[in-house]
């Protein structure tokens, strides 16, 4: 008999977290929104409100609510820099999205 370990469950902040990032995940325009600040911050191009609704077919407003709801997960940090807000990708938070999610899969009753 195999007893189980109390780290093969997840731990609270865990699941708090993965159901926040989840939820920001869950829309179609926000995985886009957030892979192009992430391809932006990877060639070191500094990325605005401005430059994602030029690369997107979405109004201003679309564009901002989607970004409020990454800032709200923590996945885009968002500065501001004179009058305009700059957004960076937090891959730190991804990381530990993907490895609470990697527990949540492999765990087995």
């Amino acid at each position: 008999m195999r007893l189980r370990k109390d780290n093969d469950l997840m731990q609270e902040d865990e699941i708090i977290l993965v159901a926040q990032v989840s939820d920001a995940l869950a829309h179609p325009a926000r995985i886009k929104i957030y892979q192009y600040i992430m391809q932006c911050n990877k060639e070191r191009q500094p990325v605005c409100n401005k430059d994602v609704v030029a690369a997107f077919d979405y109004s201003q407003a679309t564009i901002s609510q989607h970004i409020k709801k990454l800032v709200q997960a923590d996945l885009v940090q968002m500065r501001k820099d004179d009058k305009k807000s700059m957004y960076y990708a937090n891959i730190g938070i991804l990381s530990k999205y993907l490895a609470a999610t990697k527990k949540f899969s492999t765990f087995q009753a």
